[in-house]
Parts: C-alpha cells; sequence; structure tokens
C-alpha cells in the first residue's frame, strides 16, 4: 500500500499530533509527574492521603517609579483591613507566580542567595525562591492604611504579585528571643 498522503490528510494528522502532544503536556504539568491515581485523589503525597488546600489572592502588590509600594486588597477583603493602621509593620504573604513551573517546584536544594560559594542547602533551610510550595514572607514598615491599600516602604515582591495574606508583625510572638542561631552563610551581608 503505497499511496502518498494528500495536504488535507497531513493537515488532519499534524492538527491531532498537536493535539495529543498539548494534551499530554497538559497533564504532565498539571498533574506534575503524578500518577493519574494520586492526581485524581487530588494529593502529591506518596499515599494520596494529603490533603490539598487552594488559596484566594486577597490582593496584589503596586510597584510605580518614584512612588510607595501599594498592597491593593481586593474589595471584597477590605473589611479585614480594620485596626491595621495601629501597627507599626505587616507580614505580608505572597505567592511567587512568575517562579510557579513544575521545574522550580521540584528543586529542593540550592546554593543560597545564588552564591556557589554557598553550601547546598534544602529549600527549608533557606529563603529560596524556589520550592513546592512558593509561598513568600516580607515585613514590612507601614505608611498608611486607606480606601484598601496598604502602602508599605518597600517590599520584595514584583508588580502584580498576587498576596495570600496579611498579619501584623507582633515584636513579642514574631521574633524569637534568645537561643538563635544561623548558618555562617547567613551571616554574611548578600551581594547586590
Amino acid at each position: 500500500m503505497n499511496e502518498k498522503v494528500s495536504t488535507g490528510n497531513k493537515r488532519y494528522l499534524l492538527h491531532w499530533a498537536l493535539f495529543l502532544s498539548t494534551f499530554l503536556l497538559v497533564a504532565l504539568i498539571s498533574g506534575r509527574g503524578r500518577t493519574w491515581a494520586e492526581a485524581k485523589a487530588g494529593s502529591d503525597s506518596p499515599d494520596g492521603k494529603d490533603p490539598m488546600f487552594a488559596m484566594v489572592p486577597v490582593g496584589k502588590v503596586v510597584k510605580q517609579e518614584g512612588k510607595p509600594v501599594q498592597i491593593r486588597i481586593h474589595e471584597k477583603f477590605t473589611p479585614g483591613l480594620l485596626g491595621l493602621e495601629k501597627w507599626s509593620h505587616v507580614q505580608v504573604f505572597y505567592w511567587f507566580d512568575r517562579n510557579d513551573t513544575p521545574m522550580n517546584r521540584s528543586i529542593l536544594r540550592v546554593h543560597p542567595r545564588g552564591n556557589r560559594e554557598n553550601p547546598l542547602t534544602g529549600v527549608f533551610a533557606c529563603r529560596a525562591p524556589v520550592r513546592p510550595n512558593l509561598l513568600a514572607l516580607s515585613t514590612c514598615r507601614i505608611l498608611s492604611v486607606q480606601d484598601g491599600v496598604v502602602t508599605v516602604a518597600g517590599i520584595d515582591a514584583f508588580d502584580g504579585t498576587p498576596v495570600l495574606d496579611l498579619k501584623p508583625y507582633a515584636p513579642g510572638q514574631d521574633s524569637p528571643r534568645a537561643g538563635i542561631k544561623v548558618p555562617a552563610w547567613a551571616r554574611k551581608k548578600k551581594q547586590l
């Protein structure tokens, strides 16, 4: 059977090949290497027993040249800002959305601060922006709280970064009083 494949049939076959490869790629990315049973169960754990959590951004970071950084809270969450203006600092929990790839979520050891002179360290022992859950935390000085906007002195996040939660910084609760130790690499000033 030595028939030529017509141009129409070639397009049809190419269309289906692209569809199937896209489908498989999406399945691989969304499942992040899990089996179909694990993905269906909604768990990344080998035994399928760990729960999955859904988070909804409460706002976003807004950075504009020459202006203080703003945390703009979505309207339905603005009642939660009541009383925040009485605090000097706020802990901003946000999502490293620009690092959210299956590869970045699978990295578990890094050289802290991207410096190969620092020892290979687990992501739970440093503040790397690559990790299984791309949760970030910055403590920021509050400049003002007004009309659903928390203006802060600065934040280590990009413009448009989704904000997951805000909590006031409470010195007695949020900072240890004694017994603090850090590795040698963390005592060095970060080179910018």
